[in-house]
């Protein structure tokens, strides 16, 4: 009973750090337990990705695709509080108005957002709108599936960055401190697994596979770029690596499907 509330407590944190989902003021919190979360980020995504298919299918019948797929971002900005975009547009403008790891870093700490940041974001929202407007123009339920199945295989794929790279930058001052901690065993990364493998279950097509191996080949090169310029990944380094996979996981289907 108390293994399971302990799990009830370390999903309940990697709710309340991902999403603006009320969580109960009692639930205790610590690194440790944030450290320990870690298992659940991607059953985090999973279940952003229900709510987001859910909205889109509810405002597709009532409006169109094409409004449906607003109000489904807009929704998506709300619930998440805009946490994995804010990375993606810090490491834009980090990356892209930075030379060294010392500046970039610099840039990356900067609350503001520059052009390098706001030309990102309406080039990576263009391209997520597209592509879902592609996808669902064919099979608007299995568009659904797929919505829900990039949520949680971008997230989990995210999530190995801990695994895989050094985490770098000012502890102290980093948004993402809990994540410094040293990465979880294997199970726990099996635990974050299984959220893929059910969100695969949804929409059995053994061709999205490709589409998880490109979101993963996304992954793989960023992690590259970051460890060259400032050896490892930040916080919001994480961020964007969620939103890319996410758009590379809908943009791999639409190849998938056009060519196998």
């Amino acid at each position: 009973m108390k293994t399971l509330k302990n799990e009830l407590i370390y999903f309940a944190t990697a709710l309340m750090f991902f999403t603006r989902i009320p969580v109960p003021f009692t639930i205790p919190y610590s690194g440790e337990i944030m450290n320990k979360s870690q298992k659940y980020f991607a059953w985090v995504g999973l279940l952003v990705g229900l709510m987001n298919a859910g909205i889109l299918y509810l405002s597709a019948q009532l409006f169109n695709l094409e409004i449906g797929i607003v109000l489904m971002m807009i929704s998506s900005v709300l619930l998440t509080g805009a946490f994995h975009e804010d990375g993606f547009t810090d490491m834009c403008d980090s990356f892209g108005g930075g030379y060294g790891k010392e500046k970039i870093l610099t840039i990356m700490k900067d609350s503001r957002v520059g052009a390098y940041g706001t030309i990102g974001i309406i080039l990576l929202f263009a391209l997520k709108f597209l592509s879902i407007q592609a996808l669902g123009t064919v099979d608007l339920m299995k568009t659904l599936g797929i919505i829900i199945l990039a949520h949680t295989s971008s997230r989990f794929i995210s999530g190995t960055m801990i695994y895989t790279h050094q985490y770098v930058t000012d502890i102290d001052v980093s948004k993402s401190k809990p994540l410094a901690n040293k990465p979880l065993d294997g199970m726990a990364l099996l635990v974050g697994f299984i959220s893929v493998l059910l969100s695969f279950s949804l929409i059995p097509d053994w061709r999205l596979l490709l589409a998880f191996a490109l979101a993963y080949l996304g992954k793989i090169c960023m992690g590259w770029y970051f460890k060259k310029h400032i050896g490892g990944y930040t916080g919001d380094c994480l961020g964007a690596v969620q939103q890319v996979t996410e758009v590379l996981f809908y943009l791999g289907t639409m190849i998938v499907w056009k060519f196998i």
